[in-house]
């Protein structure tokens, strides 16, 4: 009698381990942070932001993901590739229309809006001993413009047609990211690069401290040209080495956008645990110092998403 007793309650704890295995787990939230070079802004904030998201959202899996920035940020996101993504304020409104001169073949309709974030500014540094010391004596000149549709060659465009020129005009065009660029400056192979970053941007930080350079200002009046989103900014005398003048330039907001798939509880998280740690987020990069929550929604050129709406409701943003 009592082997039976026995043998019935080795049954049943079998059973119950059995029926525990073949329980399907509840699947991990996996939030893939699109950024851009490791040499640029997004890369470092979205390192912090993986961690953060990674350490406050219960059974979240991050990852980042170096990319060519916002273009293909964008394009990623639409593909179900990304759940988050940086990238400038006016890649994401063509974005949005679908514009194909700009690298998007169709409409992006999945997009939808977490945050503004910082602005970038169009900063273009030439070679002192180029005598580069205007947008117009780029002409003749070689120039990197960013990598192949990427945010910073749309600002490149832009800014030269504004000024009455085209890359025709240049002796040479490079399609290179910031680091490459960098190096091709150093070599003597280009005469400047244009970059659309933070201030104190990495790669620029390095060019300043290995040769002389000229920060080349963008005047007001061409700014003006462009139009929104762009703005005219200064870049802070001695945001560089040798830089002892404040500089004109332009300036473009920067964007967090994710997917309309992404849960409404995960957007939520994502933009609450964003500005709950503004100070790591300021410790990865001073750009993040320009990050205000009152400008959230500045701007904002894509539908918000539900569930950071709800957060901007909470905080008064939103009615």
């Amino acid at each position: 009698m009592m082997f039976n007793h026995v043998k019935k309650a080795l049954l049943a704890s079998a059973l119950s381990g059995l029926a525990l295995v073949s329980m399907p787990a509840k699947s991990a939230e996996f939030i893939n942070i699109l950024t851009g070079g490791t040499t640029g802004i997004y890369y470092p904030l979205g390192v912090t932001l993986a961690k953060v998201y990674g350490d406050h959202i219960p059974g979240a899996r991050t990852q980042v993901q170096a990319t060519k920035a916002s273009v293909e940020n964008l394009n990623l996101l639409e593909q179900g590739k990304g759940e988050l993504a940086f990238s400038l304020g006016d890649s994401v409104k063509l974005a949005w229309e679908g514009d194909e001169e700009a690298g998007f073949k169709k409409p992006l309709k999945k997009l939808r809006g977490i945050a503004a974030v910082y602005p970038n500014y169009v900063q273009i540094v030439a070679a002192k001993s180029s005598g580069i010391q205007s947008l117009k004596d780029l002409k003749g000149k070689s120039v990197s413009v960013g990598a192949p549709k990427s945010g910073t060659e749309i600002n490149a465009r832009a800014i030269f047609e504004a000024a009455g020129m085209g890359y025709k005009d240049l002796s040479k065009t490079e399609y290179l990211p910031y680091a490459e660029s960098v190096e091709l400056m150093k070599n003597r192979q280009i005469d400047a690069t244009l970059q659309s970053a933070g201030l104190g941007v990495a790669s620029l930080k390095d060019l300043s401290t290995s040769m002389d350079v000229n920060m080349v200002a963008v005047p007001a009046d061409i700014v003006a040209k462009v139009g929104a989103p762009y703005i005219a900014a200064t870049i802070p005398a001695n945001t560089y080495k040798g830089q002892d003048k404040d500089v004109p330039t332009a300036a473009i907001v920067n964007f967090l956008v994710t997917r309309a798939d992404v849960s409404d509880e995960t957007a939520y998280q994502m933009t609450k645990l964003l500005w709950d740690n503004l100070p790591a987020l300021r410790t990865a990069h001073k750009a993040a110092e320009a990050m205000k929550l009152e400008n959230a929604l500045q701007g904002m050129p894509v539908p918000l998403h539900p569930g950071a709406a709800k957060f901007y409701r909470e905080k008064g943003l939103l009615k």
